[in-house]
């Protein structure tokens, strides 16, 4: 019967590991939803994000990145600059190939979209949790911080 702890604990773990993954997937559709996203692909979400957090990029490199094909990426950057979101200027180290780079427009929206869901998640932690029920919540982000900065 030595195993029977450990089996349980094994159960328990996996349970609480798919529990708190749905839970995780619903807080981000419901994050996305105060975001205002629109009709941008959850790629067209990544390049955007890839350039904020990156800096410019050429299509070639936002490919890699990604792990698509340039013929992919191509399409994607396409959408982007038909949307009045990114804009490309000639590489300063080889001129065959473009920079590309957030609009200020795209900035203002990101900003915008990161406020929007500040505002509602906060609002609803107010809202829904007693000042005791915030600060357990606190603690298990606490602990959530651990499992992912391993």
């Amino acid at each position: 019967m030595k195993d029977q702890p450990d089996t349980y604990q094994s159960m328990r773990a996996a349970a609480l590991a798919q529990d708190l993954r749905a839970l995780v997937g619903k807080l981000k559709r419901r994050l996305r939803a105060q975001a205002h996203i629109g009709d941008l692909t959850p790629s067209q979400v990544s390049v955007l994000l890839r350039l904020e957090t990156d800096g410019p990029a050429t299509a070639s490199s936002l490919a890699r990145a990604e792990g698509v094909r340039p013929q992919s990426m191509g399409a994607i950057i396409a959408a982007l600059e038909a949307a009045g979101w990114v804009s490309g200027v000639p590489d300063p180290t080889d001129g065959r190939q473009t920079l590309l780079s957030l609009t200020d427009a795209c900035r203002k929206w990101i900003e915008e979209g990161r406020a929007a869901r500040q505002d509602w998640l906060t609002r609803a932690l107010q809202v829904h949790l007693s000042p005791h029920e915030q600060d357990r919540l606190a603690e298990a982000v606490d602990l959530l911080k651990r499992l992912v900065d391993e």
